[in-house]
């Protein structure tokens, strides 16, 4: 069996391994494509991480702002009686090597503050000049610290997200080398198993179903017990330009929390989450 020293120890080893992956690879490698259309925000040094996806920066009259990285989710760390999600440390660690101390800049391509007082944006490092020059999320997706996940207003840059997220899975990047973190296949039973988790799952969708104005994408041949895709009537406007209803014989990539309803099931409320990869 594995000592608790020994656990200290490899972990200390990945924690390192990654902030040094993370120092390699810092300088100008990954770049907003939206910048430009995104609206300016604030400008401040990092004073602290709070995890991998979120950390407090100091303006220029000494007051500080807590600040969360749109469009990307990091594993949790231990929150009261939950446990820390495995890689959340080295997540943490990566975000410190990327911007503590650091000067950055926020932009804002939806709503500007979250439920919790956060400021929620595309986040830059600063150069001498105070020009953007390294992108954050990019930066953390591509070295695999965290996964792309959005939430409504928070869509930009998403296909250059999915990109890198694509590129780290393929290279077994940081959390995609622990297989908690696997792509899930559509099977109904291993997916019990995942109920009350954030998975992302990949397949093909074998029939979808308007019903009273909600839509439904299955993925087996019985919508009782195999897994399902649903979207409510409200949200089902902003699904226009994927037309749902025709992803009959589509493979997708869905992300989001699992629950149990009739057989496991993902609710979306936007087209973020949800990948048409052929």
């Amino acid at each position: 069996m594995t000592s608790e020293a020994d656990t200290n120890i490899l972990l200390s080893r990945r924690t390192a391994l990654i902030t040094g992956t993370a120092s390699l690879f810092l300088m100008g490698k990954s770049k907003s494509p939206s910048v430009p259309s995104l609206s300016k925000g604030e400008i401040g040094q990092v004073a602290r991480i709070v995890d991998g996806d979120s950390f407090v920066m100091r303006l220029s009259d000494e007051s500080e702002l807590s600040v969360r990285l749109s469009a990307v989710q990091a594993p949790r760390t231990a929150q009261r009686a939950q446990k820390a999600w495995p890689y959340a440390k080295e997540a943490k660690a990566g975000l410190a090597a990327i911007i503590q101390g650091r000067r950055v800049q926020l932009f804002y391509g939806g709503e500007n503050r979250d439920r919790f007082g956060r400021a929620v944006a595309q986040v830059h490092t600063l150069d001498g000049r105070g020009v953007p020059d390294l992108w954050v999320q990019g930066e953390l997706v591509r070295l695999g610290l965290v996964r792309v996940y959005s939430w409504k207003g928070e869509l930009a840059d998403m296909e250059a997200l999915y990109g890198f997220e694509n590129q780290a899975r393929d290279r077994s990047r940081g959390l995609w080398a622990d297989p908690t973190y696997a792509v899930r296949k559509p099977d109904p039973d291993p997916l019990a198993q995942d109920v009350d988790s954030w998975q992302i799952i990949e397949g093909v969708v074998t029939s979808t179903a308007d019903v009273r104005g909600r839509i439904y994408l299955n993925f087996g041949a019985d919508y009782r017990t195999d897994f399902t895709v649903a979207i409510a009537k409200k949200n089902v406007k902003r699904f226009d330009e994927i037309k749902p209803v025709e992803l009959s014989g589509a493979r997708v990539r869905v992300r989001g929390w699992i629950e149990m309803i009739n057989g496991p099931m993902i609710w979306l409320d936007h087209p973020g989450r949800l990948e048409v990869l052929s």
